[in-house]
């Protein structure tokens, strides 16, 4: 099992300053491309202040400016809020800048909030999604193309510059729901997922029709990888633990708000409102724990057959506990994972 950090940009406190935002999230890549993490993950949101990347393209080329080897993902660019006549050529572009290190995570928007002041209504985020998808690998696959679909209506053009080596960055498509899981897998898609802050048992399903989708795409799907997103934070001790579960509580409060809620937002700042869920039920779904029992819950994940983690440790303390809590991670937990070691464990690992 391979690891990445999510570049989750939470602007809890809208005065901190976007200057010190994105700072600390270039500390956070610098940091991890140092550790031996696989990749990061930028997010794509507007108008709101969890996730707040709005261009993850001009993002990827800052960060493959300040890391050296680094897999550089989005997570993901929303594709119906982008003409994909203007977005495929930014796409190869931005590979370029990157070196070859991008690879293009895609999904059709969570947030109705956003989408509805977007001008594209989320009951039409779907239908809109499905088609710039098919426009955009067209465009970045072959020459003088020409559309005439329900969203896309033009005549023959080609996208300039052509990818690198004619070879595009791989596509790696966002999705929730089991059914949108498996059918994308079955096209031979890489899979961004995560259950946010529902059970185990909603991973495993996930797990399970990514494995399906696989499966049914046969012997060229060997390549295809499933990453999956958690709010992973090694706590110090259970104190530590447990006041990182309120703050990761207030987050989805944020989260929830403007994904399955009412949309409540005061001059970008989304409201944080009530879980359902209790911290014991929270505990039991998100990564928040010391190292030791971190080892023992992602030996789980391993035998599932994630291919990938994503952790997401920006939950809305400070940036040097960020950093703290990812330094804990790869050198406590990290190791235990590592191929190269026939039992998966190191010796002392998850102390």
């Amino acid at each position: 099992m391979h690891f990445n950090n999510f570049l989750g940009a939470y602007y809890k406190d809208t005065s901190y300053g976007g200057e010190r935002l994105y700072a600390d999230m270039l500390a956070q890549a610098a940091l991890v491309d140092r550790l031996g993490f696989r990749g990061v993950t930028i997010p794509e949101h507007h108008l709101i202040n969890i996730l707040l990347i709005p261009d993850p393209l001009q993002f990827a080329v800052k960060v493959a400016a300040v890391t050296a080897r680094l897999e550089i993902v989005t997570s993901v660019c929303v594709l119906p809020l982008h003409d994909m006549r203007m977005f495929a050529g930014q796409v190869v572009q931005a590979d370029i800048l990157c070196d070859g290190r991008l690879v293009l995570g895609v999904g059709r928007g969570a947030f109705a909030y956003e989408l509805a002041r977007m001008g594209k209504p989320i009951v039409e985020s779907r239908a809109r999604f499905d088609e710039s998808l098919e426009v955009l690998m067209a465009l970045l696959s072959r020459e003088e193309v020409s559309w005439n679909g329900r969203y896309y209506q033009f005549a023959p053009i080609t996208v300039m510059p052509r990818p690198r080596g004619n070879r595009p960055p791989p596509i790696m498509i966002a999705a929730l729901v089991t059914e949108a899981i498996e059918a994308s897998a079955r096209r031979g898609f890489h899979i961004q997922t995560t259950p946010l802050n529902a059970t185990l048992a909603k991973m495993r399903e996930q797990v399970e029709a990514f494995q399906r989708g696989k499966a049914a795409f046969g012997d060229a799907g060997r390549e295809q990888r499933l990453a999956l997103m958690r709010v992973c934070c090694v706590a110090k001790d259970d104190r530590d633990s447990r006041r990182k579960l309120d703050l990761a509580a207030e987050y989805y409060g944020r989260f929830h708000n403007v994904f399955t809620g009412p949309g409540l937002v005061d001059h970008g700042a989304i409201r944080s409102l009530p879980l359902k869920q209790t911290r014991e039920q929270l505990r039991d779904s998100l990564l928040i724990c010391t190292a030791a029992e971190m080892v023992d819950r992602l030996k789980v994940y391993e035998e599932l057959g994630v291919d990938e983690l994503i952790i997401n440790v920006n939950i809305g303390h400070g940036n040097d506990e960020c950093l703290e809590s990812i330094e804990r991670f790869a050198a406590d937990v990290m190791p235990c994972f590592d191929a190269a070691r026939p039992a998966g464990r190191a010796a002392g690992c998850g102390a």
